[in-house]
């Protein structure tokens, strides 16, 4: 139904990997993880479904192949083994989400969607006053359309259901 065609039947599953600059390097094929970290080894690579809040990131072993379907960050050196906050564990689905879009694979532009930046309540910006509330949603301020018009963002207004 609607106006736009499905882009996914003909999409290959890709393993993807989201560099330290926010780029994304998608590989349709099977891939060591020591392939990748020759080419970047002041790091290391983790799967984004093994970090939660406040746990440790490890990383992949090096003569693991990165999977097909999954999403894998290349974090610096200094991270590993250390204690994943909240607002990097925001920060780096920021960047994922950033990079997923600016990416070529969504062709019909169907979920294309504008991003606005997110700023940590320890950085000060002029243009804008909002945090990240302890809920995951946004203080203060109005979010500004397309047309200048100011309008309330509703992710304030949302919350998560505990299971």
């Amino acid at each position: 139904m609607g106006i736009c065609s499905s882009c996914e039947a003909t999409s290959v599953a890709t393993a993807k990997l989201i560099l330290q600059d926010g780029r994304l390097e998608e590989f349709s094929y099977p891939v060591k993880v020591s392939y990748v970290l020759q080419k970047n080894p002041s790091c290391f690579i983790c799967n984004s479904d093994e970090m939660d809040f406040d746990d440790v990131v490890s990383a992949i072993h090096d003569d693991e192949e990165l999977q097909p379907g999954q999403l894998y960050f290349a974090l610096p050196l200094s991270r590993l083994k250390q204690p994943l906050q909240a607002e990097e564990m925001a920060a780096l689905a920021v960047k994922a989400s950033s990079a997923l879009m600016k990416s070529g694979g969504d062709k019909c532009r169907c979920r294309r969607k504008s991003l606005s930046p997110v700023i940590f309540s320890g950085e000060k910006d002029s243009k804008s006053s909002g945090r990240v509330a302890p809920g995951g949603g946004v203080e203060g301020g109005l979010r500004r359309g397309r047309n200048g018009g100011g309008r309330r963002n509703s992710a304030r207004l949302l919350s998560s259901i505990p299971e």
